[in-house]
């Protein structure tokens, strides 16, 4: 019996307490009620904190590029066989201007006599295989010479020495005559193979390397020695793919030789600094980077800030412009009314995605920037949906100016615009919070789109949608899903909570609810 009147008791409290709570506290508790809407606030709260508070604790910034040393295979000399004949002319002799061309072409036609362009008769005389060397006048004499034709490269020992033309003869004269010693100088040469030979001094100490092929560095204000050179012939010659060579420093080295067409490519492996591009999540980067080597956490973060504020903005610009519209047309009627709905009716048919691609094209044309972009998205999706809630409101108002408080406000003579704002428009704010709390994943998801179409927020600003559309290639897609994953999760995360929310204020509001 005491049970009883203890939990009559009881019910009786509970019922005075609800009896003297406000409005907003029975939309609060029924809200409160509601265990998905509750889940969707918690949501919403930790999207803010990561996107703002995440996004200042973070040390990285959100287009900060990361970097990583690797070793990279580059391409560090090249060498090909001598087809073309060179020409090393005496001190102070000046082949004719088509003196090279009428060389080449005796020797490919076995004569020995020709006249150049200027009327100066010249004759060519053969000192070994594909040595030749050039004369003045008919017949050869030594006093007439005046330079030599040939399929050779004289690499010298030291960097910045050059050879005379005597040293040249004479060795290339021994050369083609099998010898190893030349008197002048008191030279020696050292045949390594049948197209490569090593020139001496009367020390043994190395003076010049001479071969038929050339090998040239691919990057400038680097010196090629004659080893390097014998180890890179050696290689062509034998047909290897690789060979080591100790440097300057007594570390060994080793190279790679390929062939492309007919020249050889010397590669080798560098470390070398390149951008940290798809990176996979490591301590430093828990999300890993993105194909322009940031850190993807980072770009979430601040990503996060423009998709959850070009939401609220455009809802909001959605519910101002709305409210005025449809709160005008629903309270004055007639003709301000039919002007102001075939407005509406007006903005309806206008296509959003093509009036999208045709502002995106533009703004990309005069390269406004990122920042001033995102002002744009927002105006512009503001100016477009604002016609649902003016319907809405419309709608409202068009019901509750008739009822009886609205015409005792006009009988006390209240002007136009506070009955509007002060009493009709409040009637319609629980409408308006539902509709604004749903439209809000609208938004997000309608920014996510834009940005996947290249439409919306651009580099180097992020946004989820952006992060999305950077993943543009199949391969990328199937085998760097931390790239995209995150951002798409976040965004139906997001839009779920936001529906939660709207569910639960829609309820909420509903006075035929029960309690």
């Amino acid at each position: 019996m005491e049970d009883n009147q203890k939990k009559a008791s009881e019910m009786q409290d509970d019922l005075a307490r609800v009896q003297v709570l406000s409005p907003g506290m029975m939309v609060a508790k029924r809200f409160f009620r509601n265990r998905l809407a509750i889940v969707g606030l918690v949501i919403i709260i930790c999207m803010f904190l990561f996107a703002f508070i995440g996004g200042a604790i973070i040390p990285y910034g959100q287009s900060e590029v990361f970097y990583r040393s690797e070793q990279v295979k580059k391409d560090y000399a090249g060498a090909s066989r001598i087809t073309d004949y060179q020409v090393m002319m005496k001190e102070g002799e000046k082949l004719p201007s088509d003196g090279y061309s009428e060389s080449v072409l005796a020797i490919t036609t076995g004569k020995k006599n020709f006249v150049t362009a200027d009327k100066q008769r010249m004759c060519i005389d053969e000192l070994g295989e594909e040595t030749y060397v050039l004369y003045k006048g008919k017949v050869p004499m030594e006093k007439n010479e005046i330079g030599m034709i040939f399929k050779r490269s004289f690499t010298p020992y030291a960097q910045d020495v050059t050879f005379s033309y005597e040293f040249c003869r004479d060795v290339i004269t021994a050369i083609c005559k099998g010898e190893t010693k030349i008197e002048n100088g008191g030279y020696t040469i050292e045949e390594f193979s049948d197209s490569a030979s090593m020139v001496l001094d009367a020390k043994g100490e190395n003076v010049a390397y001479v071969s038929d092929m050339n090998v040239n560095a691919v990057g400038g204000g680097v010196f090629l020695g004659p080893d390097y050179k014998e180890a890179v012939v050696n290689a062509i010659d034998s047909d290897a793919s690789s060979f080591t060579y100790v440097n300057a420093n007594g570390e060994e080295e080793e190279y790679l030789v390929s062939r492309s067409g007919g020249q050889y490519v010397i590669k080798r492996y560098e470390e070398s600094r390149v951008i940290d591009t798809y990176g996979a999540p490591s301590n430093q980067h828990i999300l890993g980077t993105d194909a322009n080597g940031m850190d993807l956490l980072a770009r979430l973060m601040y990503g996060g800030r423009i998709s959850l504020l070009v939401g609220f903005v455009v809802v909001l610009l959605e519910v101002v412009i709305g409210v005025i519209v449809g709160g005008i047309a629903g309270f004055f009627g007639g003709w301000i009314d039919n002007i102001l709905m075939r407005l509406v009716d007006v903005i309806y048919c206008i296509p959003a995605i093509p009036l999208y691609m045709i502002l995106g094209s533009i703004m990309d044309y005069m390269q406004v920037s990122a920042t001033v972009r995102i002002y744009m998205l927002c105006v512009i999706m503001g100016l477009i949906g604002w016609v649902s809630i003016a319907r809405i409101v419309r709608g409202q108002i068009l019901s509750l100016r008739e009822q009886e408080f609205m015409i005792a406000a006009e009988a006390t003579g209240i002007r136009v615009s506070r009955r509007i704002f002060k009493h009709l428009i409040p009637n319609v704010i629980p409408q308006l919070i539902v509709f604004a709390s749903m439209g809000l994943g609208d938004v997000i998801l309608t920014e996510a789109s834009l940005s996947f179409l290249g439409l919306g927020i651009k580099y180097p600003a992020a946004s989820w949608g952006s992060i999305i559309n950077a993943v543009n290639d199949s391969f990328v897609m199937t085998n760097y899903l931390f790239v995209w994953v995150p951002a798409g999760f976040l965004i139906l995360l997001t839009v779920l909570a936001f529906n939660f929310i709207g569910d639960g204020l829609r309820d909420a509001f509903d006075p035929k609810m029960k309690r």
